[in-house]
């Protein structure tokens, strides 16, 4: 049986050749080799979806590495050793993949199996393409929604989850409490920058503010919902107490174990990913919660149920070896529903094509659902891929640890100066971003 294998699969390497698919795979390279960032028991539930591949492909061997990130990945793409197939949870690097060629255009291959990119959704579509160059493909995705103890709204005679951030703000002054000494004890929404899962690109699809205008420069100080959305996030800080916030923060449990604040009901309210759902179930299954899509700027209401969407991309290296049997197990991994639904199920990522989102196999929890809908959710949407990676966050967000601790007295100028700062690394880089 192998031996025929061998033979059909020299014969597959022939035609592809002629097609101008140059395969470099060959019959005495059997083993294949993944790279991917997943470690411990979210590493295991992605080898339990390999091992089906692998049991289904008798001709493959597929060797599984985890824990891996960007900077191994562009050190191996630099030494030329790179794996076969690499996943990345920094979508941000296309534009830095795609141009430089570091991970190879997979449109030749999606044209011919004919597979239709738009069973991703638009958000997801649009972190793994730059200019044109579709270099990965979405493997799971992140939604990002709301979290709140539904015990403590209860006994806070809350009845229903904020939609705006009004709302947001008078939810959290009523669930916070303090100890004798004026030191926070339970706080009812945290808006730092930095905490957790608060970050700037998780807030910006709440207002609808626009990174770059259709010239691609930053438009942070021109576009008004930027200082709209900086000035609710500072007004909160400022009610609680920079000082006294960071202080709490101290002990408030790292995010990835169980001492988690919201599980310890130390934190009413959280903006946090559809994962969290599968962590709460292993450290604090018995914590009563309620999700719901983030709460939206009052004046852009038409944006409630949609979010900030990122996710897992995966794709295949210049210089990694066995490019058709690599190519085979990309597909397979991104567009096969059952293959994306196991692993959904898994680690309760949401599934990143459309069909897999309502597949059957999805194991029903109305408190993952809300993030299967956010994700769908025409209006969700992402940060826009730039040749900076992640550069031009990592400026803002330099900015915003100053903002949030009452160092910029002129928020309008200060935004202006980050513009520029990040317009001068654009030219820099030679590019602008995909509109």
């Amino acid at each position: 049986m192998r031996r025929a294998a061998t033979a059909l699969a020299v014969l597959a390497g022939l035609v592809l050749a002629a097609a101008g698919l140059a395969a470099t795979s060959t019959a005495e390279a059997e083993e294949l080799t993944i790279w991917v960032g997943w470690s411990a028991r979210e590493l295991n539930e992605f080898k339990k979806v390999v091992a089906e591949y692998d049991a289904k492909n008798p001709d493959v061997t597929i060797k599984v590495v985890g824990s891996i990130n960007d900077d191994k990945i562009t050190a191996a793409l630099r030494s030329g050793n790179a794996p076969d197939v690499v996943s990345s949870f920094t979508s941000q690097n296309v534009g830095v993949y795609c141009p430089s060629g570091g991970w190879i255009d997979l449109a030749p291959y999606l044209k011919r199996d004919r597979i239709d990119v738009n069973m991703f959704p638009a958000a997801t579509r649009s972190y793994t393409q730059y200019k044109g160059i579709r270099c990965a493909l979405p493997l799971l995705a992140d939604a990002y929604g709301f979290y709140y103890n539904k015990r403590l709204f209860k006994a806070a005679g809350l009845t229903r989850p904020p939609r705006t951030l009004d709302e947001l703000t008078t939810y959290a002054k009523r669930l916070t409490t303090r100890k004798a000494d004026g030191s926070l004890d339970v706080v009812g929404y945290d808006p730092f920058i930095g905490f957790y899962q608060n970050t700037i690109g998780a807030y910006q699809p709440l207002v609808g503010a626009k990174y770059f205008d259709a010239a691609g420069r930053s438009s942070l100080a021109k576009d008004p919902a930027w200082s709209r959305l900086l000035r609710w996030q500072k007004g909160l800080v400022d009610y609680y107490g920079h000082d006294k916030l960071v202080k709490w923060q101290t002990g408030a449990g790292d995010e990835w174990s169980a001492p988690h604040a919201f599980g310890r009901e130390k934190l009413a309210m959280m903006i946090d990913g559809e994962w969290r759902v599968a962590f709460l179930a292993a450290d604090h299954g018995k914590v009563q919660y309620g999700t719901a899509p983030m709460p939206v700027d009052a004046s852009r209401k038409n944006l409630y149920g949609a979010g900030y969407i990122n996710g897992t991309i995966i794709g295949i290296p210049k210089n990694g070896g066995n490019r058709e049997e690599a190519w085979k197990l990309v597909k397979y991994l991104t567009t096969n529903t059952h293959a994306l639904a196991t692993f959904s199920n898994g680690i309760r990522n949401v599934p990143s094509t459309a069909a897999a989102a309502r597949s059957k196999e999805l194991k029903p929890d109305p408190n993952f659902a809300t993030f299967t809908r956010i994700f769908t959710n025409p209006r969700s949407s992402t940060i826009p891929v730039t040749p900076l990676g992640s550069a031009h966050l990592e400026t803002l967000t330099s900015f915003l640890a100053k903002w949030q601790a009452g160092k910029v007295k002129d928020l309008q100028a200060g935004l202006a100066e980050v513009d520029r700062q990040i317009d001068a690394k654009m030219k820099q880089a030679g590019g602008n971003t995909v509109p």
